[in-house]
């Protein structure tokens, strides 16, 4: 039988020995296997090295048995064999990129579910809106009543009061509570001057966020 040198070679490029971490009779078969030292390195330096135990062949511990592994393949075949493992170590550090592209997919749909079921914090802001009328003479009650009228999804109208603003002129103060995303204020005092026979403008006092 003949040995597979490529073989051999592969497997001592990682390894010290045949088998385990000390001489064994695992080295002494494949040592007896080979005529002459060979052209590739690893088995080179396995070869000088267990070369130098020569006289204690005879009492190394162990047995062949790891060594027959490396026998039986002709030379041709050991060739092959030898492409096979190339291809493999070669396509190893693709197959760990690989690997890892598809843990790192998988931690993104991972984190993307979590947070899509994380409930959305929704923005509101508290508005202070005032109505200015036309004048004195202007029913306020129906001011405002016109003003309370106007719905809008994520409107909430809260509190008013009337505020004097000289020659018993009042303008309606009214607080309101609006869903940022869902209510544009341009488009509730555009609504507000629709209401023309009371309304004379509107302004927003102040705004807070919740």
């Amino acid at each position: 039988m003949s040995l597979d040198l490529a073989k051999l070679e592969a497997h001592l490029a990682t390894r010290s020995y045949v088998e385990g971490y000390t001489p064994s009779q695992a080295d002494v078969h494949v040592f007896k296997g080979i005529n002459e030292a060979s052209l590739y390195p690893n088995v080179t330096r396995w070869y000088t090295h267990v070369k130098s135990y020569v006289s204690e062949h005879a009492s190394l511990p162990g047995s062949s048995t790891a060594g027959e592994a490396f026998f039986g393949a002709s030379a041709p075949a050991a060739a092959e064999g030898d492409d096979d493992d190339e291809v493999d170590l070669f396509g190893s550090d693709d197959e760990e990129d690989a690997e890892a592209e598809r843990v790192k997919a998988e931690r993104v749909a991972a984190y993307n579910v979590k947070k899509a079921a994380k409930p959305k914090t929704i923005a509101k802001s508290v508005v202070t809106f005032e109505v200015k009328p036309w004048d004195d003479e202007t029913d306020m009650a129906k001011l405002e009543e016109s003003v309370r009228s106007i719905e809008m999804p994520g409107l909430v109208w809260g509190a008013s009061k009337l505020v004097p603003i000289g020659y018993g002129i009042k303008k309606l103060q009214i607080t309101l509570v609006v869903e940022d995303e869902l209510v544009s204020l341009d488009d509730l005092q555009e609504k507000v001057a629709e209401f023309e026979d009371y309304v004379q403008s509107s302004d927003i006092a102040a705004m807070q966020k919740l």
